[in-house]
């Protein structure tokens, strides 16, 4: 399916995202959506033509994964996707956005070579800002499903993630009487310095401007991964009770 057929839609909002193997499965889904706008299914909707990003649609094929991951797709995490994209781009885009994701949900998905491709192409902090998104679709339905998390440590595996940052991201999600220190990528017999010197570390890791690039609504996004943060630390100072 050629893409210039889908110019309007896709705009120049895409990049290297049109190639490899994410480029072949928007192959298959801009088809099947114009297969279907041609028979009207998406007016009906209200569907119009809307520019997508790398990051954008990089995270849309890797929902459609860990969604698909355990055979079935629930409804807990339908509504969260659709309230995630809801708060992060707005009523229309997120129908829109919507559209796409059911499309890629019906596509065959190589999670290794999406991830592969993801790693070539995106940089460290965005990747760590998609690998908090996933967790958020993973633990929707407030369990950790076995299949999910297999599916998620190895996107990050093959996206070039760091167990040690897999593991800070992953604590703020499934918590424990450890989780702020595995957040803080510390461990808890560590002294008081070696706790500021670990905030102040993550706290430029984790900073909201590090994905300023990718637009107003991922920063924005990327706030809640550092309040937790600040959350994290807040709590060890008032366990070991230290400014």
């Amino acid at each position: 399916m050629a893409f210039t057929k889908f110019g309007k839609w896709i705009g120049g909002g895409l990049g290297w995202a049109l190639g490899g193997p994410i480029g072949g499965i928007l192959g298959f889904v801009f088809g099947s959506m114009f297969d279907s706008m041609q028979s009207g299914e998406y007016e009906k909707k209200g569907f119009t033509p809307t520019q997508e990003g790398d990051f954008k649609v990089s995270l849309l094929v890797m929902m459609a994964a860990i969604m698909k991951a355990d055979g079935k797709i629930l409804k807990s995490e339908l509504s969260y996707v659709k309230q995630f994209l809801v708060r992060q781009f707005g009523d229309q885009e997120a129908e829109r956005l919507l559209l796409l994701l059911r499309e890629i949900l019906r596509q065959e998905l190589n999670v290794d070579e999406i991830c592969e491709q993801i790693q070539e192409y995106m940089e460290y902090p965005s990747r760590l800002q998609l690998v908090h998104f996933l967790f958020g679709v993973a633990s929707a339905d407030g369990e950790a499903h076995a299949a999910e998390a297999e599916v998620l440590h190895r996107m990050c595996q093959h996206m070039g993630i760091r167990q040690s940052d897999f593991e800070s991201i992953k604590a703020m999600f499934i918590r424990d009487t450890g989780s702020a220190y595995r957040i803080l990528e510390i461990s808890p017999d560590v002294t008081d310095e070696e706790v500021k010197k670990a905030y102040r570390k993550m706290a430029l890791k984790y900073h909201p401007d590090k994905v300023a690039h990718l637009g107003d609504e991922v920063q924005h996004a990327a706030k809640e991964k550092f309040q937790q943060l600040n959350a994290a630390y807040n709590e060890i100072k008032q366990q070991r009770g230290f400014n």
